[in-house]
């Protein structure tokens, strides 16, 4: 869920738009957004206007900060001893990745936002100045259109999300080389469709080359094992919708999903072994639960718990997608011992 302090400064930006407002500014960018080229200003080069700001943060916001906080909740997990002092965030809209870290690493004191759109940057600053974390209460936003050859601070923390997608494919390799440039670690985030997982792809692969050690969602740091055409790496986060936000988005569920694919990478040594992550909600069954995962080895494998399992079946009951699979299966095995072996493999490759 989004922070309280962030929660509330959100509703009060919007409560100066009537919902009716706010609905058909959102039911015009979405519109403007489908039947237009985008280009590198993605869906801010649709916004006109107060409302249609305050409109796109409460369609996007929410939900780029969820996506954002869990890829950084897997990043930090990996990296358990980072605590990055500075910040970069690349086309960072309203902040909303700025927030999330600021709740993932409480170490942060130095932000810095580069976003084109001066009205989008208006709200950030204003929504950021009600901030508990030192760090995004201070940030400092500079106003200009990334690229690879810009200017920019040194940075512990380098993240850029939903913006990278909008430039040409041929840019995209040295924009992540930019975004990667003195930073300790980096993280990519991306809708969680095929074109978004491409260039999630395609910027893993840039990072790799640059010496960089990826630590999520990925085990290892071979090729990745998806056969391109065939299925695609995201995952998924629900996130509760206000009253508010069911009638700008026009629905009527009390809840949403988002949908995203990311990579993270550090340029310090690599950590240890990294454990198998769950790639797909897992499919339970009476008495048995069926994970698709991405293994260390760099494969896919489909593996069966079974409820004669014991403990090992209780915990994949309460695994979910996008989790570390292989602590799990450790933490089991150490507590029921080396009976509660998972079930022969379904299949990989």
């Amino acid at each position: 869920m989004l922070p309280d302090d962030l929660r509330a400064a959100l509703d009060q930006a919007l409560a100066r738009h009537s919902p009716q407002e706010l609905a058909r500014s959102v039911a015009r960018l979405t519109e403007r957004y489908r039947s237009g080229a985008t280009g590198a200003a993605g869906d801010t080069a649709h916004i006109r206007g107060q409302a249609d700001v305050a409109a796109y943060a409460a369609y996007r916001m929410p939900a780029t900060y969820e996506a954002a906080a869990l890829a950084m909740r897997h990043a930090a997990a990996r990296v358990p001893g980072f605590a990055p002092v500075s910040q970069l965030d690349a086309g960072g809209g309203t902040g909303a990745a700025i927030w999330a870290a600021g709740a993932t690493w409480p170490s942060l004191r130095q932000v810095t936002v580069i976003e084109r759109d001066p009205q989008i940057i208006d709200l950030g600053r204003r929504l950021a100045r009600t901030a508990q974390a030192a760090g995004v209460r201070g940030t400092a936003w500079r106003q200009a259109a990334v690229a690879a050859g810009l200017d920019r601070p040194r940075a512990d923390l380098a993240t850029m999300s939903y913006a990278l997608g909008e430039f040409p494919e041929r840019d995209r390799p040295e924009v992540v080389r930019w975004l990667a440039r003195d930073a300790a670690m980096v993280l990519v985030v991306e809708p969680g469709t095929p074109a978004g997982y491409a260039t999630i792809a395609s910027a893993r692969e840039t990072l790799l080359a640059e010496g960089l050690s990826v630590v999520a969602p990925c085990p290892h740091g071979g090729a990745c094992p998806i056969e391109p055409g065939r299925d695609w790496c995201h995952f998924s986060v629900r996130l509760p919708r206000t009253s508010l936000h069911r009638q700008v988005k026009s629905g009527t569920l009390s809840f949403e999903d988002e949908k995203f694919a990311y990579v993270a990478a550090t340029a310090r040594p690599a950590p240890g072994p990294a454990a198998d992550r769950v790639l797909r909600h897992p499919q339970k069954r009476k008495g048995v639960v069926s994970l698709r995962l991405c293994t260390d080895a760099g494969g896919i494998r489909d593996v069966l718990v079974s409820k004669r399992q014991g403990e090992l079946y209780r915990r994949a009951r309460d695994v979910g997608w996008g989790d570390a699979w292989g602590d799990v299966l450790r933490d089991a095995r150490g507590e029921a011992g080396e009976a509660d072996r998972p079930a022969d493999d379904a299949g990989q490759r």
